[in-house]
């Protein structure tokens, strides 16, 4: 499995306004900056949040975006969901059921299905509130495993 740019800035954009928003609504162009994203990039990311009722936008002066609901209330695979689509691993394990063929005696189903089970573990046990804790000195690549 490999995450697109596009769910990766979709990621970072949301953290940013998690620590950000306190202080009002967080513009593109302040995110633009801070996470060093294209605006035009991010005008595309925002506009798939926002369908995805992830974010909200806030128009006039001091306008820009929120988070629709509390960090702790998202977790990545929500977030990674709407840019991605499906996370499995491979084809067959995208729709509610099995639909291949070979799905009765293929011998490799059950470990692909049992990394997709741990891939959706993992994302969906980590939230935006947990991503916004980090302190870089502190954390290795093992820290939420």
């Amino acid at each position: 499995m490999k995450i697109s740019t596009k769910g990766r800035y979709a990621l970072r954009m949301m953290i940013d306004i998690a620590e950000n928003e306190k202080n009002g609504s967080v513009s593109l162009k302040d995110i633009s900056k801070r996470q060093d994203i294209s605006l035009k990039y991010l005008e595309q990311i925002v506009g798939l949040l926002t369908r995805a009722n992830l974010v909200k936008s806030r128009r006039g002066a001091g306008g820009g975006y929120v988070l629709a609901k509390s960090p702790e209330k998202y977790t990545v695979g929500d977030i990674l969901r709407v840019t991605e689509g499906n996370l499995a691993p491979i084809t067959c394990l995208e729709a509610e059921e099995n639909l291949c063929p070979r799905a009765e005696s293929c011998k490799a189903v059950k470990f692909w299905q049992g990394l997709y089970n741990t891939i959706n573990k993992y994302l969906d046990g980590t939230t935006l509130l947990d991503l916004t804790e980090i302190k870089w000195s502190d954390t290795d690549a093992g820290e939420f495993i």
